[in-house]
């Protein structure tokens, strides 16, 4: 049974069993980043809460929700160790979902999973655990990139130190502009053709419109704003999702999308309005009404035919 054009309410570690193996020809996603959700309840209501917390802070990012405070406090040895024990789970559970992945994908399935800097590697290392391997890490440049970290400077003025001069221009970070898309393929049968003509999958669309051949650097992606009724705190522009579902994706309907961290849906919205199926499954209830006013307010490019109205599936109450 094929399973498409639907999404799915639940975790997707246990969702992504009932999926037949071979299914899939790409996934695209956005799992949550930040490690320090292991352990935590990361509903729509913990997520409001966190945010809350920062918003008359002197946070200069305050559209995130900061986890559990392993940002801060003292970085001795007890700091040390939370931080990579919460690294290591937070690996763990990429190899729990990777693994189901892995078995819905179609040989020569890519695999394209966004991370911060900071973990990206873990990410890819759990990746390659459960059977992919790595073919590269693209680089998706944002439009802008806030500083953050220490001033080193001003905290010893601030403290009357007179060294402080000396320490102009020195922080404790560098600016973040960029984040990380790894990019992971099912091994082939035999070789990119054999698998190209069994499966349809497993290369590149990297020649351009203008002709120019696609760089692993994909920036110059206008910003957006979220639509009146997507109160997701972390979306990507659709602009950027539209690009990897052309780069990963050959333009038929037999091709099938997955999410496994669906969000407010921007990657379904991109697969759907390019004529691609997609499937979707998101554990916050909250979010899955976004995907689904998302989702009626898409018309597919370039077709005539009046698509089929996807389907809202809960899971564990549901069926498949």
């Amino acid at each position: 049974m094929v399973i498409k054009d639907q999404v799915f309410i639940g975790d997707c570690r246990e969702v992504l069993r009932e999926f037949p193996e071979n299914s899939i020809s790409v996934c695209i996603t956005d799992p949550p980043y930040n490690y320090e959700f292991i352990g935590h309840k990361w509903d729509a209501a913990e997520v409001d809460r966190r945010l809350k917390r920062v918003q008359d802070s002197n946070t200069l990012v305050k559209n995130i929700p900061y986890g559990s405070g392993l940002a801060g406090g003292v970085r001795n040895a007890r700091w040390y160790k939370r931080v990579r024990e919460n690294i290591l789970d937070y690996q763990h559970w990429c190899r729990e979902w990777a693994k189901e992945v892995f078995r819905v994908c179609k040989p020569g399935g890519i695999v394209a999973a966004f991370n911060s800097t900071r973990t990206i590697a873990h990410v890819q290392i759990a990746l390659e655990k459960v059977g992919f391997y790595t073919r590269d890490c693209l680089v998706y440049r944002r439009s802008s990139g806030i500083p953050k970290g220490l001033n080193v400077q001003a905290k010893l003025k601030e403290k009357g130190l007179p060294e402080h001069q000396q320490w102009q221009g020195w922080h404790s970070c560098l600016r973040n502009e960029w984040e990380a898309i790894v990019v992971v393929q099912k091994p082939l049968m035999n070789n990119y053709l054999d698998t190209m003509l069994q499966y349809g999958v497993g290369l590149f669309h990297a020649v351009n419109e203008d002709g120019s051949f696609q760089s692993n650097i994909i920036e110059n992606i206008p910003r957006e704003k979220n639509g009146k009724y997507n109160v997701h705190c972390t979306v990507k522009p659709l602009v950027l999702m539209e690009k990897l579902v052309d780069l990963l994706v050959p333009a038929s309907k037999e091709h099938i999308v997955l999410d496994p961290f669906s969000g407010s849906g921007t990657t379904l919205v991109a697969a759907k309005k390019l004529g691609r199926s997609y499937v979707g499954i998101e554990i916050v209830p909250k979010y899955v009404e976004i995907i689904n006013q998302r989702l009626s307010d898409t018309a597919v490019e370039n077709r005539s035919l009046s698509e089929e109205p996807y389907t809202l599936k809960l899971w564990p109450e549901g069926k498949l």
